[in-house]
């Protein structure tokens, strides 16, 4: 399977290349030459040499491990008859022939109105997906330590009551115990006489 610093890699080496219809080599190539060089990186398959068009997109998609629809943090791709393009997990859309143009960086990737048919590769297990930054409260992120020692705990708090560690015998004090009430006599028990009487 793919890492997404592969893609990155691979839309930024090609960015730039022409725009020629059936195209499949830097030398230029159309939208679905892009989307296939993209679809093939991500399931291990050669970049070039084993593209395929909008007519035949949707199985060669299913042959590549691809789903119906669309999923924050994968590999999006969208089409129609005419035209397709790819947006990368982290969010980046990568188009050829938008504008005029060829293979670039930017546009409106798979998520375009045009677009009436969506697949997609979800990432792999050992790599979490880009979060929808609006449906997810963002996290707090260790800082990274670039190889240095980690720091050290936090201090105990001086005015925190300490805990005992597990195991420990506990200590009471008496004014950490409630007052038990006087006991009550069995109703079975005698009671004793009252002062004074014999």
């Amino acid at each position: 399977m793919f890492a997404l610093a592969t893609l990155l890699t691979l839309v930024n080496q090609v960015s730039g290349t022409p725009y020629i219809s059936g195209g499949d080599s830097p030398a230029g190539t159309d939208c679905s030459g892009l989307v296939s060089w993209v679809a093939n990186a991500a399931t291990g398959r050669p970049v070039y040499g084993d593209r395929f068009n909008t007519g035949n997109i949707e199985r060669a998609l299913l042959d590549r491990g691809f789903r119906y629809g669309t999923q924050p943090g994968a590999l999006v791709v969208g089409w129609n008859r005419g035209h397709t393009a790819a947006t990368l997990p982290d969010g980046t859309p990568v188009s050829s022939g938008e504008g005029g143009r060829g293979v670039r960086v930017g546009g409106g990737g798979a998520y375009q109105n045009q677009f009436t048919n969506h697949m997609f590769l979800p990432m792999p297990p050992d790599q979490p997906p880009a979060a929808d930054p609006l449906l997810t409260p963002p996290m707090a992120v260790p800082p990274v330590t670039m190889g240095l020692p980690a720091p050290p705990p936090p201090a105990p708090d001086p005015l925190a009551t300490p805990q005992p560690a597990p195991g420990a015998p506990v200590a009471l004090m008496a004014a950490d115990v409630p007052a038990l009430p006087a006991p009550v006599p069995s109703p079975e028990a005698p009671l004793p006489p009252p002062p004074g009487v014999a």
